[in-house]
């Protein structure tokens, strides 16, 4: 059973909540961060990316940064920008880009449910990045941004969400800068309320699709606090976190292709023949770039010329959830091999660009500063389900969602 509770959301003015949104902290450096909210004292990138009203000098993972981080939240609630539902509600999220449309819902999950796995991962996590948002959740005392879950879709919970669409006014409509149309509604019937969480209830499980590093931070946050009351009864707001959960059907991936700045010591003839061994390969006819049109074929950029590589049989195990992705399946087969790249992760030799900048970026990165790009075709929701239902682990950069989740639509108190 996997719970799922309303809260008293936190949230924008209405004519304040395309200036108050911000892309999610993750995202951007703190150079880019600082200019995306430069002219915009609304920005909620002040409270998740506080290291922007600090000297650069200051390490962005300094005491002052949360402190600011804090001191700039309780701004916003004081001078209203931000005001607190009264009511405990759930909200449903809907984003449009492009034409196609994901509608979640917006509530609080259990941090009980993420140690037990009832809520499961695939991918691990750093503890650098883990502490940096442990110390904004503490100390703001909320969950700043929201974790990204997804389930199996349930047409009951559908129903629900798109009869309420049918007759409700949404509290929010609008569309920020990068063309991505968001719309919220707030469910404030408590018998609707307790419907959803009873569908919930009846829910195996929910998977982490984006934000491994928010939900171990949110969980370490909620533990903390039980230290620090052990008489807590479990019901405290500290023992959940906010969630937004999409149904799988909705959700979109995108490819998410490497780069690498060498070729480990090889010319690129004597590169081609060691990767013959595993792969087909021939040169791309077509136009522009090439991006592969299924599984276990990638697209090669090598000295100004466009390859399709294709993984031959017997070269990985069709039946390991996790050696059959093709991000395991290039590894294995060609960067740690031939060209050394041994930790992806660690790894300075090897970037990694998300598939919403286009294959052009690879080829702006070969000619700038990196020697060989490769296009990927996406991971398929369905094969990150099958990974985290074996309880094993994703390769590094193996999912790019869009779109992605704004900050500062809802905060969560902890407290």
């Amino acid at each position: 059973m996997a719970i799922f509770k309303p809260f008293n959301g936190v949230r924008p003015k209405i004519e304040l909540v395309d200036k108050v949104a911000s892309l999610p902290y993750d995202v951007m450096n703190r150079e880019e961060a600082k200019e995306m909210a430069e002219g915009n004292e609304y920005s909620f990138l002040h409270v998740v990316r506080s290291e922007i009203d600090i000297d650069d000098s200051v390490s962005q993972y300094d005491e002052k940064v949360y402190q600011k981080a804090r001191e700039n939240l309780d701004n916003m609630i004081s001078e209203g920008i931000l005001v607190q539902d009264e009511q405990s509600k759930f909200y449903i999220y809907r984003q449009i880009m492009d034409g196609r449309v994901q509608t979640g819902l917006v509530g609080c999950t259990a941090i009980d449910e993420y140690l037990n796995n009832t809520i499961k991962k695939h991918e691990f996590t750093r503890p650098a990045k883990e502490q940096d948002r442990i110390n904004n959740f503490d100390h703001c005392d909320a969950n700043t941004a929201p974790i990204f879950l997804t389930y199996r879709k349930n047409d009951k919970v559908n129903n629900i969400i798109n009869d309420w669409i049918k007759f409700h006014k949404p509290l929010y409509n609008f569309t920020s800068e990068d063309g991505i149309t968001h719309i919220v509604w707030d469910i404030n019937e408590e018998e609707k309320v307790n419907e959803i969480s009873g569908l919930f209830n009846n829910t195996d499980y929910l998977y982490i699709a984006d934000g491994h590093h928010r939900s171990a931070s949110s969980v370490k946050v909620g533990l903390k606090r039980r230290e620090e009351n052990p008489n807590y009864t479990g019901e405290e707001e500290f023992n959940f976190f906010m969630s937004v959960i999409f149904p799988d059907e909705d959700l979109f991936i995108m490819d998410y292709n490497r780069v690498v700045e060498d070729l480990n010591g090889n010319s690129a003839d004597e590169f081609i023949n060691k990767i013959e061994e595993k792969f087909l390969i021939e040169e791309y006819k077509g136009e522009g770039q090439y991006r592969p049109d299924s599984k276990h074929k990638f697209g090669m950029y090598l000295e100004d010329k466009w390859y399709v590589l294709e993984a031959k049989e017997g070269t990985f195990d069709k039946n390991d959830p996790v050696n059959s992705l093709d991000a395991a399946i290039l590894q294995n087969n060609l960067l740690n091999p031939i060209l050394g790249i041994d930790n992806p992760r660690t790894n300075e030799r090897i970037d990694f660009i998300g598939g919403i900048r286009g294959l052009g970026e690879l080829e702006r990165r070969v000619n700038k500063d990196m020697k060989i790009a490769f296009s990927m075709y996406p991971t398929t929701i369905e094969d990150l389900m099958g990974v985290a239902d074996a309880g094993e682990v994703m390769p590094p950069k193996s999912t790019w969602f869009e779109p992605k989740l704004r900050s500062g639509l809802f905060v969560h108190k902890l407290s």
